[in-house]
């Protein structure tokens, strides 16, 4: 394609996205006061105000939380709508980006596309659901235990959703690296004996990047959030070296009949 019909491409593509998006945004706009309560309810129990007790309605945001910003209301509102309909609409801008880069790929490699799609989907909502129900309360909790010994933490909600919104966010990014590794080896990008062998180096990396990802200092979250990192980058490797497997003995095969064949032919 020309390059004016890439860009037309391109902008034909993100506007199916952005268009899905502020739809999706402004329907759930509505509802923002319920998807509140559901991404602070794992937090709200360590606040002072909640006495250790879980919320029990959505009327009981405003008797754990405070707002210091007569506009953060709107704001907030719309922010939660946007991120959730990140999530919801998933599988719309995810196949907007593969169809978009799907012309590039050669007739043998397109077929990777739709297990792509489907791994992609639910390898990002894995890493959400990983923080909400394992990482949250555990971080939350060692947070403000530090707090408190100097201070009486008050529940600022824009800034406890905000914090939350970028944990979930990272988690499900971070949870895209065991297709980021199979395609490493399977194309033949990177050799699967390196990635074997370099086994030490990576794992530092990944204790790295999990340190940068999460928004805390908080050494519960880096090891939880690690050790999931290593069990998919095994499970990525364990994976690509079946694959591999597979492919290496077909083209044995393939070979072994190419020269039977020949061998054949010199006879004659």
């Amino acid at each position: 394609m020309p390059l004016f019909d890439h860009i037309g491409e391109l902008r034909r593509r993100l506007t199916v996205i952005v268009v899905t998006l502020l739809v999706t945004s402004v329907i759930l706009y509505f509802y923002a006061p319920v998807l509140i309560y559901i991404v602070l309810s794992p937090v709200a129990p360590y606040l002072p105000a909640s006495g250790g007790e879980t919320m029990a309605s959505i009327a009981d945001l405003s008797q754990n939380f405070i707002s210091l910003n007569p506009l953060e209301g709107f704001a907030l509102k719309f922010k939660i709508a946007l991120v959730f309909s990140l999530v919801v609409c998933c599988p719309i801008w995810i196949w907007q980006i593969l169809g978009f880069f799907m012309p590039a790929l050669k007739p043998n490699e397109r077929k990777w596309v739709v297990p792509t799609f489907f791994a992609a989907i639910a390898l990002f909502v894995s890493g959400v659901l990983f923080c909400y129900f394992l990482i949250l309360s555990p971080a939350f909790e060692w947070l403000l235990g530090q707090t408190a010994d100097i201070a009486n933490p008050l529940g600022d909600v824009g800034f406890y959703v905000n914090t939350i919104l970028l944990f979930e966010i990272g988690f499900g990014i971070a949870f895209e690296l065991p297709l980021i590794v199979f395609y490493l080896t399977v194309f033949r990008i990177v050799p699967y004996k390196k990635l074997r062998e370099s086994w030490r180096v990576i794992y530092i990396v990944l204790m790295v990047l999990c340190a940068m990802v999460t928004p805390d200092a908080n050494p519960i979250t880096m090891i939880l959030m690690f050790a999931a990192m290593a069990v998919l980058y095994e499970g990525s490797l364990l994976l690509s070296r079946l694959v591999l497997a597979r492919r290496m003995a077909r083209e044995k095969l393939e070979n072994e009949t190419e020269e039977s064949a020949g061998e054949g032919d010199e006879k004659k």
